[in-house]
């Protein structure tokens, strides 16, 4: 993906936070730019599939997003930087084919639009969460 794409993806992303909606134009923009990821991603948040589990007090989060497999495999991710699925490592980090993954996606759009399943837990439940990552 090139730096304008990039660009235009942060923005549409910006605007989405700030409005907490999401329209027709705005999903064609990221369709657009992250294909079937994208597709894959809305299908997670329509089946309430993205959990922020957040730390108290510190408010720190990661997020747990389902998969899509028969095993419906969970996975931690940091919608910007990390994900602890395959195609994360493959697609991403090894080929660089991909900016991000459908649970990256996911867990972004969620939080955007604000539909992620909130989870609470002491922030050293979260600390030993994160440390198995």
């Amino acid at each position: 993906m090139s730096g304008s794409s990039i660009q235009v993806a942060e923005a549409v992303w910006s605007n989405i936070e700030s409005t907490r909606s999401v329209n027709d134009d705005k999903l064609a923009i990221l369709h657009f730019l992250f294909g079937k990821n994208f597709e894959r991603a809305t299908r997670i948040v329509d089946q309430r599939g993205v959990r922020r589990i957040s730390g108290h007090p510190s408010g720190r989060s990661i997020f747990q997003v389902m998969g899509e497999s028969r095993r419906k495999e969970e996975y931690f991710c940091f919608p910007e930087h990390y994900c602890a699925c395959y195609s994360f490592f493959y697609d991403i980090v090894s080929r660089g084919e991909q900016l991000c993954c459908k649970h990256q996606l996911a867990a972004r759009l969620a939080a955007s639009i604000g539909t992620c399943v909130e989870v609470l837990v002491p922030d050293e439940e979260l600390a030993v969460l994160l440390s198995k990552l």
